[in-house]
């Protein structure tokens, strides 16, 4: 038997009195372990989990000995019968120290999970080292270069060979910078200092910037009324930069920025939109461009960009969505607010 509350729990909970016996199993823990009766059975009875050895989780653990402090026992990976990973922790419950064990809880929870989140860390590592190693390639081998054949190189040699050492190196410092705003974001420790700020003025830095380095058109428009963005300056640049070079890297033709007052909002804004003349991004993916490491089509980058977009712009009060653009292509639009969201 099991209190009805612990039913509705997702994992598993067996709980055993005094004398070892179980009195409770809720459902989940029904489900995973094997006995099918277990209320009123010896706790090592029915929890039939087995160490990477062969040893029983009674056995290894022995909740009903030790010293009066002890109160619980932290979570160990332990496998059912049928090899399935299995995460378990104890709690043991005394009226005093002094007395003796009067409850013991265990909490069973699927090993799945943690399986799925060691793949993706996996995957993670994989992306990161894939990235890294191209741009170190290029440094290490234009280096060597230069040190095994310094004397037989012309100046324009040489110099061609470190510019470009420069141009990976910098690949890999963005890279790093990238790498540490997503830590940042995912633990919440991203420090912001906001401000008014022009947004004209920041964005045609960007854009001016952009254009330097790629042969593609990039246009802006703007509205004639002063527009005014709460921001770190640092920051929204790194949004714009991102979107402007993504537009770039996935479209074709002409990049086009548009800044305007933002008027059906919930508070006063900025919108800014982006587009491209692209393949656009189909309506089903669209949530997972926001997603780390996501790309699409053959186009190169980290795959953090937009990632980064969608965790600034929550830092700051605003929204990112994407569109089509009118003339084909993908659309993004930047709803950026004015003042301090309170």
């Amino acid at each position: 038997m099991s209190e009805p509350g612990l039913d509705i729990l997702p994992d598993g909970v067996v709980v055993a009195d005094a004398q070892g016996v179980v009195t409770q199993v809720n459902l989940a823990a029904r489900a995973m372990l094997p006995v099918k009766e277990p209320v009123g059975r010896p706790l090592g009875e029915v929890l039939t989990l087995l160490d990477h050895v062969g040893r029983g989780w009674q056995e290894v653990n022995r909740p009903y000995e030790g010293l009066g402090i002890r109160t619980g026992i932290p979570e160990q990976s332990w496998l059912l019968p049928n090899g399935e990973e299995v995460l378990v922790h104890a709690s043991i419950h005394r009226a005093d120290p002094a007395a003796p064990v009067d409850r013991v809880v265990v909490c069973l929870r699927s090993g799945r999970g943690r399986a799925r989140l060691d793949r993706e860390r996996s995957d993670l590592v994989a992306t990161v080292a894939h990235e890294l190693r191209s741009p170190l390639t290029g440094v290490k081998g234009f280096a060597q270069a230069l040190l095994n054949r310094w004397d037989l190189l012309s100046d324009e040699q040489r110099k061609l060979m470190l510019t470009t050492v420069n141009a990976d190196a910098d690949r890999l410092a963005r890279l790093i910078a990238e790498l540490l705003d997503v830590a940042r974001i995912d633990t919440g420790r991203l420090s912001i200092y906001p401000r008014e700020a022009d947004p004209v003025v920041l964005v045609n830095r960007v854009l001016a910037s952009v254009q330097a380095a790629t042969s593609r058109a990039v246009a802006m428009d703007s509205t004639p009324e002063p527009l005014v963005v709460f921001a770190d300056p640092d920051k929204f640049t790194q949004v714009i930069t991102n979107l402007v070079e993504n537009a770039v890297r996935h479209g074709s033709g002409t990049v086009r920025v548009a800044l305007d007052e933002l008027r059906a909002g919930e508070w006063p804004g900025v919108r800014i939109t982006v587009d491209d003349e692209g393949e656009g991004i189909p309506e089903e993916i669209r949530r997972r461009v926001f997603t780390k490491f996501w790309k699409h089509g053959s186009s190169s980058g980290s795959g953090l960009g937009m990632y980064i977009v969608g965790g600034l712009t929550r830092a700051h009060g605003g929204t990112v969505t994407i569109q089509d653009a009118p003339g084909g292509g993908a659309r993004v639009i930047l709803d950026w607010p004015s003042s301090e969201l309170h």
